[in-house]
């Protein structure tokens, strides 16, 4: 690790104009410090906003919940009224990392990690999203683990959160201050960017933008699932993660909140498996065309071909959990 400075930030504002003029901001640290040790990451100045009191789970006027930045995800998941109301994200935080992570990673930090590409974090090889205009490794090479949605020519990784994938099927949004003290609000649907040619631009932060909450809108009610594929129980990446929010009225599915983890640069959501569901009857028939549409556009990359079929089988099986379909059987 190379030699850096430190400071503790006093305030938001402190913070914000440090990141700003360049400082790494560090909370719970549990993916900075790895990039740091790599060198993948190598800060010259590191603030750490542990102290601001960023650490509260609030209600909201509008009948959701405040969710500080530094709330730690273990906190998060055992939270009475996130267990209660928005079960699809506690069981998403429990199915991330392992316990003593999840003790020390924080709301905001746990949005802005960096992907797992094995090619990202060896600097002896070539990454556009670590060096820019270096190349792809992962293309033409060992890619198990990478994108089947949403990838370019120079960049097919992954997004890594789970919690980010049940936060977009609820609808979150991003609080942020700016270093002139504005606060603005960001759908989470427009705050990952999607690779093209710019893989290393991967939200819409702006220079100085510190993430100071997420903002639940009110309980959707209905049945929440979360489902996590992957290589071992414990503590490994999604292949394919689904969040699920479904409502039913009678024996018709009347609303669908959909998202997909391990299939893309970001949380992935597609609007049109959720519109193709609502108003019809769950069924095998209906859930396969469901799969079908999520992976039309969908590409492998040889070792990874096996993700088309995963994510197919996997969105039909929470969708016949979700909707009892499972159980009539």
């Amino acid at each position: 690790m190379r030699p850096f400075d430190y400071a503790r930030a006093g305030s938001v504002a402190e913070a914000a104009a440090a990141a700003r003029d360049g400082a790494t901001i560090i909370a719970g640290g549990t993916n900075l410090l790895d990039l740091m040790k790599l060198e993948v990451m190598a800060p010259d100045r590191v603030v750490d906003i542990t102290r601001l009191g960023l650490d509260a789970i609030e209600p909201t006027d509008a009948g959701g919940l405040r969710i500080g930045a530094l709330v730690p995800n273990a906190d998060l998941a055992a939270d009475r009224r996130v267990r209660r109301d928005y079960p699809v994200l506690s069981r998403a935080l429990l199915a991330g990392a392992s316990g003593q992570l999840r003790n020390k990673a924080t709301t905001g930090g746990n949005l802005l990690q960096r992907t797992r590409c094995y090619y990202f974090y060896d600097t002896a090889m070539p990454c556009n999203k670590r060096d820019p205009g270096s190349g792809c490794g992962a293309i033409g090479g060992f890619n198990r683990i990478h994108a089947i949605l949403g990838a370019s020519d120079k960049c097919i990784a992954t997004h890594p959160s789970d919690m980010a994938v049940a936060m977009r099927a609820l609808g979150a949004a991003v609080e942020v201050v700016r270093p002139s003290g504005e606060t603005h609000r960001i759908a989470l649907d427009d705050f990952y960017c999607l690779p093209g040619d710019t893989p290393q631009v991967e939200n819409v932060l702006e220079p100085g933008d510190l993430i100071t909450a997420v903002l639940l809108p009110p309980p959707p009610g209905g049945v929440h699932r979360y489902r996590k594929v992957r290589d071992r129980a414990s503590y490994a990446f999604a292949l394919v993660s689904v969040a699920a929010v479904i409502r039913m009225e009678g024996d018709v599915i009347a609303d669908a909140q959909l998202a997909y983890g391990g299939l893309a640069h970001l949380p992935w959501r597609d609007r049109r498996v959720e519109e193709m569901l609502v108003g019809e009857a769950p069924s095998v028939d209906l859930f396969a065309l469901a799969g079908e549409l999520l992976v039309r556009e969908a590409s492998g990359q040889g070792a990874n071909d096996f993700k088309i079929p995963l994510a197919r089988r996997t969105l039909a099986a929470v969708l016949a959990d979700a909707t009892g379909l499972e159980a009539a059987k």
